[in-house]
Parts: C-alpha cells; sequence; structure tokens
C-alpha cells in the first residue's frame, strides 16, 4: 500500500476531506476508503466527529473473526507456532504430549463454548491422573493467550477446577544406596554425582557447567528452567570448600584430553542426557551385583532401594542434607522455602517428644 501523504495522524484507510465555506467556516468529514461489491474504490462516509469516526472505521477496517477460527483447532495451532516453538527442547516435548492429548477432545470445539465442567469431565475420563494434571495447566495457558489474541472474551474456564492429588516422589538416597552406586560408578560419573550432590543443581544444568564457569572464587550457574543465576561461592574464610576440592581435582586430573566441560569422559566429550543415564544404569546393575554377592545384613532390601535410585534424586539429597531450609531453598534456586520443604525434604522433620 503506497503511504499516505496527508491525514499520516489517522489510521490507515481513513481520509479526512476539508473545505472552506463561502462564511469562512471551516467545512471538515472523515470517510473510509473502502471498497464496493464489484472491488471499485469507494469512500464510505463516517461523519464530522472524529471520536465518532474512528469508532466506525474500527467496525469497518477490523471485521469480526471468522467462524472457524474461533475453533480450538486454530487456537492450538497458534499456541504450537508461536509459543511451543519458542521454549527449551525439553520443555516443546512435554507440551507436544499434553497437547496431543488435548486435541483428540477439544479440538473442533469453539473456545468460547468450554465451560467448567467440560474441564472436570476431561479431568475425571482421563485415567493417566498425573498427566492430566499437566494437560488442564496447558490449556489453561492456551486460554489465556486466546484471550490476549482477541477469540474469546469468556473467563478461563479451568479456572478454579481442582487437580487430580499427586504424590510427590518421596525417595531418598540415603548413604548405604549412596556408597553402592558410586563405589561402581566410572570416573566421570562419580565427577557429575559429586558435582550435582554439592551444588544442588539439575541435571542438565550440571552437564552444562564449564570450566569457564569457574571465576572470581565462585561457579557460576544459570538455570536452564528458571534462567535465574546462581554464585556458588568455592571458598569460605579462606577454607577451601569440598566443591572447590572437587573442581580442582578434576581440573588437575593428568592423563585425560582436556575438555571445556567439568563432566566429560576420558576423550574430553561431554556426557549428554543418555550417555549419563546409560552409564548410571550400570552402576546401579553393578552394585546390586554387588550387594548380592556379599550377603551383609539385609541385602535384598538395599537391593530394592538401590534399583529405585536415580540421578535425579541426588538434588533432593542435597536439599535434605543441608540444615538450614532457607540455605538449601537459596541453593536450589527457589523462590519459595514451601517449595522446598514440600518437594526435596523427603525425610520427616526432626521433632522432640513430649517429655
Amino acid at each position: 500500500m503506497r503511504p499516505k501523504s496527508t491525514s499520516r495522524d489517522l489510521p490507515p484507510n481513513m481520509l479526512r476531506r476539508t473545505r472552506i465555506r463561502k462564511s469562512g467556516l471551516k467545512w471538515i468529514r472523515y470517510y473510509y476508503n473502502g471498497r464496493d461489491e464489484n472491488g471499485k474504490r469507494k469512500e464510505i462516509l463516517l461523519g464530522s466527529d472524529l471520536t465518532e469516526a474512528k469508532r466506525k472505521w474500527a467496525e469497518l477496517d477490523c471485521p469480526p473473526i471468522p467462524v472457524d477460527t474461533s475453533l480450538c483447532r486454530y487456537i492450538f495451532n497458534r499456541y504450537e507456532r508461536d509459543i511451543i516453538s519458542q521454549k527449551a527442547v525439553g520443555t516443546q516435548k512435554e507440551n507436544g504430549w499434553s497437547l496431543k492429548q488435548l486435541r483428540i477432545t477439544f479440538n473442533d470445539a469453539p473456545i468460547s463454548s468450554i465451560t467448567p465442567h467440560h474441564i472436570a469431565h476431561y479431568r475425571d475420563a482421563r485415567t493417566a491422573k498425573v498427566r492430566a494434571n499437566r494437560e488442564l495447566s496447558l490449556l489453561s495457558n492456551i486460554y489465556n493467550m486466546a484471550r490476549e489474541w482477541g477469540f474469546t472474551e469468556k473467563e478461563n474456564p479451568c479456572r478454579g477446577v481442582r487437580k487430580n492429588k499427586e504424590h510427590p516422589r518421596d525417595f531418598y538416597a540415603d548413604a548405604p544406596v549412596w556408597d553402592a552406586v558410586y563405589n561402581a560408578a566410572c570416573e566421570e560419573l562419580r565427577d557429575a554425582m559429586d558435582i550435582a550432590y554439592l551444588t544442588g543443581q539439575r541435571n542438565a544444568d550440571t552437564l552444562k557447567m564449564m570450566h569457564a564457569h569457574v571465576k572470581n572464587g565462585a561457579l557460576e550457574v544459570r538455570q536452564g528452567k528458571t534462567k535465574k543465576i546462581l554464585r556458588i561461592v568455592l571458598d569460605d574464610q579462606d577454607i577451601r570448600s569440598e566443591l572447590g576440592m572437587t573442581i580442582d581435582k578434576i581440573l588437575a586430573r593428568k592423563g585425560k584430553v582436556k575438555s571445556v566441560y567439568l563432566v566429560a569422559n576420558k576423550a574430553g566429550q561431554p556426557l549428554n542426557k543418555g550417555t549419563l543415564r546409560t552409564r548410571f544404569d550400570n552402576a546401579r546393575i553393578a552394585a546390586i551385583k554387588q550387594v548380592i554377592a556379599e550377603k551383609n545384613g539385609d541385602f535384598q532390601e538395599l537391593a530394592i532401594r538401590i534399583k529405585q535410585f536415580q540421578f535425579r534424586d541426588i538434588r533432593p539429597k542435597a536439599a535434605l542434607e543441608i540444615a538450614d531450609i532457607g540455605a538449601a531453598s537459596r541453593l536450589l534456586g527457589h523462590t519459595e522455602q514451601e517449595i522446598t520443604k514440600k518437594v526435596y525434604r523427603r525425610v520427616g522433620e526432626n521433632v522432640k517428644p513430649t517429655r
């Protein structure tokens, strides 16, 4: 479209016509630069009042949303294209699984027709109760975006609908379990376990730590999930922390190809999610075989707990074994201590008896 040479203070396709009457008064009218049924240019009178003219212009220039775009299918497609595509790879996969399930039920439904009753019915019909909670959270977010995009003016029907009750994972890797797996682990897996425990960070953040992140007496961490930046100090009143000594040991290790990553194999290649899991699985299998071979104490119960141990349990172990809940919450990067208490402190609180 050619830029306007006049009336540049007006919206697109809105024109101002000005005349000077014989009496000397100025005559002003506003028009909409439109088209007739045959596609020919046609000026539509909007009146002389600018405010009213702009209201009429909006009705002509901003037609109602077509009926088909009000269907959830269209909203889902736009959300997948504009929102999910901007998220982290892991979150994209998680949202993709949830969206696939939501499409089965809501794809052809008009978004303005969905009610809290429909949401509750969907929740109750899903056999995977925890997955249902994730799907409803995503649907709520999609509905909020649909309101922002102007596809509906209704309140979010997910608001106020209760979620299925969830039970946080309560496994705690105590000393016998930890020692059994640690002793059976290869060198790079021990490095990963040490750093994950001493920093209290998530698996992905642990594997991304590099030599360059060690500076000014601290290990700098940018959490992938929250984007929060932490500086984990390596010295406390001129005393080297265990984390500092672990990093020093890794950097000073001989006979290993130098890698820019703290957790790397002997060839200098960093561990990824798959290689970490393979090494951890192998260590658990070896630890179980060793426990069964030794047959010390209740070895069968210990073997079962070793099998239940997952690398992600190291972060809660770190949170639990820090006495100060505030310090534990800050190390994990939580904004609220309640999250640390509810999800990561997996052993009951110590209390005194009545007498």
